[in-house]
């Protein structure tokens, strides 16, 4: 677990946690050599009295030391691991963060950082405790009578033992634990989504069943855990008794004998006695362990994910064209794109229409590099995606999505992300340009109105719009625009439809859209279905053509016909 530890934490931090455990595990061992300075007759009981009180002192400043190095060095490395995790973050593909992902990061880097950091300052110390003070104060027995310190020195295997049996069998158990939690914290997020619908058909007073078949199911798998841990609890407890009662037949035989004196039999059964406790804690250490080793696993499994690799000598694209050169490109064992071709000369316009699954917004993902093509190549500026550097491919692209996220602050600042050097007047004219001001206006802040978590406080058509003023801000030379109008109401499309002009003006466009009154004035539309390209062409020969094209035209005319 400590190497895994130290691989969540990377080079840079692993020297004060050797540090700290080296400090700990000195203090465990001074710990566990006190008691030898036990023993000695009543003639000279003070000089070993005072001797075991000046050790004593020795321990309690060592382990103050250490315990305040563990919560120091704790502290420290709970900002390091999320300053790591947030910059191993940002460079991920986006392709990675799909709707599960975006939910198990989230819980992992609040409990999960807390949790497994958690280890240094509050489990690592009476770990290294309950492992090293015994097998010292073994030695320390081992010193004052051999066949006393061997007959507990069998019970050492016999526990480690135990140790590793109950982490094995706990670990489906854990596991399955694990998995519940998470199900049941996805069922209560859903319950709580669930409400306008719930409520609309008069369910408010009934039961969600999946919700509570989830806490049913967390009940069981509890309960599951407790059993498990049940065997390897009781077997410890025996375990170290019955050790105890060895020693203490075996001391009182040894006396009874004459071969060992009371008080070194006396003095043995009290180091025996102190073994007992630290070794009656690894149940309940283990099982923190094991919980923060889960998060841990998981911590390591992100950080082990490898970004894209970027160029290392990276060409600057020459212009704004786009171009795919027969692209496949497969997720997991299906293929979305399939040997597609097809070229967006500079400043020109792409639609890109077909069924929902085609593989429309697949290819928007690709040229902003989202993820890498299986086969071919995506160029822009007529140079390889995979050869432009990050930090330049995204200066080169800005991109208007369906769904709008929005930070938990003000308008202005939600803007300003898309160029945050702008001055204030650029600011105000990408929002005028997007017919953001009238919204503005409306608003008890005006530019200071918090929009919540998610844009929350906004409606969908104004999230809309706040996306396309900080696109028209960042004032990329290529623009991709995937589904923006396809949920909002006659005025906001009206005034959205208004802001994606003057953005696509002069500009190379690519555009996913459903609703097909968007795309008959692009330069180029391309039908796409089934990964492929069914149909290209301009509106007017692809309606002459009468194909899949005219049929979508007719059908998303029809109710328009038909009112």
């Amino acid at each position: 677990m400590i190497r895994m530890l130290l691989r969540v934490l990377g080079h840079e931090y692993a020297r004060p946690v050797r540090r700290t455990v080296a400090l700990m595990t000195t203090t465990a061992v001074v710990e566990g050599l006190s008691y030898a300075l036990l023993g000695g007759t009543p003639a000279d009981a003070r000089p070993w009295l005072v001797a075991f009180g000046a050790a004593v002192a020795v321990y309690a400043v060592l382990r103050y030391v250490s315990d305040l190095s563990g919560f120091r060095v704790g502290t420290t490395l709970l900002r390091g691991v999320y300053h790591r995790l947030g910059d191993h973050l940002a460079r991920l593909p986006l392709g990675w963060y799909d709707a599960g992902r975006v939910g198990e990061v989230s819980v992992m880097a609040s409990r999960g950082v807390l949790q497994a950091m958690g280890v240094i300052a509050h489990l690592l110390a009476p770990f290294v405790s309950a492992c090293v003070t015994p097998l010292t104060i073994i030695a320390v027995m081992l010193a004052f009578d051999w066949r006393m310190g061997l007959a507990a020195l069998v019970a050492a295997p016999v526990v480690a033992a135990i140790q590793i049996w109950t982490g094995r069998s706990m670990a489906a158990a854990d596991a399955e634990r694990h998995e519940r939690d998470r199900e049941a914290g996805g069922r209560v997020v859903e319950y709580l989504q669930a409400q306008p619908v719930l409520r609309a058909g008069g369910r408010t007073a009934e039961r969600f069943r999946s919700l509570d078949d989830s806490l049913r199911e967390v009940q069981r798998a509890s309960r599951r855990t407790v059993l498990s841990a049940l065997p390897g609890m009781v077997g410890l407890a025996l375990a170290v008794q019955a050790t105890f009662t060895v020693l203490l037949v075996l001391g009182a035989r040894l006396a009874l004998g004459g071969d060992i004196g009371a008080a070194e039999v006396l003095a043995i059964l009290v180091l025996a006695a102190r073994c007992a406790d630290p070794l009656l804690s690894l149940s309940d250490i283990g099982g923190k362990l094991r919980g923060a080793r889960s998060e841990l696993a998981g911590l390591d499994a992100v950080l082990r994910t490898e970004p894209l690799p970027e160029p290392r000598e990276p060409v600057q694209p020459a212009g704004h064209g786009l171009e795919f050169a027969s692209v496949t490109f497969r997720h997991g064992d299906r293929t979305v794109i399939d040997d597609v071709s097809l070229s967006v000369p500079e400043g020109q316009r792409l639609a890109v229409v077909g069924p929902s699954g085609g593989g429309k917004s697949t290819l928007l993902q690709l040229l902003a590099r989202f993820y890498d093509v299986d086969a071919g190549a995506v160029r822009v500026g007529g140079v390889d995606v995979r050869a432009i550097s990050t930090e330049v491919l995204m200066a080169q692209i800005a991109i208007v999505f369906q769904d709008v996220y929005l930070f938990d602050g003000t308008i202005e600042e939600n803007i300003r992300l898309g160029r945050p050097d702008a001055d204030e007047a650029e600011v105000r004219a990408a929002a005028t340009a997007a017919r953001l001001d009238e919204v503005i206006e409306r608003l008890p802040g005006g530019w200071a109105a918090n929009v919540g978590e998610g844009g929350a406080l906004l409606s969908g058509g104004e999230r809309q719009r706040v996306s396309i003023a900080r696109a028209l801000l960042k004032n990329a030379p290529v623009v991709l625009l995937d589904e923006v109008t396809s949920a909002l109401d006659p005025v906001n499309e009206a005034a959205v439809h208004e802001g994606i002009e003057r953005l696509m003006a002069g500009r190379t466009v690519v555009m996913v859209a459903h609703r097909m009154r968007t795309v008959r004035r692009a330069d180029r539309i391309v039908f796409l279905d089934g990964g492929r390209i069914v149909e290209e062409g301009r509106h007017d020969e692809l309606l002459h053509h009468g194909g899949r094209y005219a049929d979508f035209w007719n059908v998303s005319l029809a109710p328009a016909t038909h009112g």
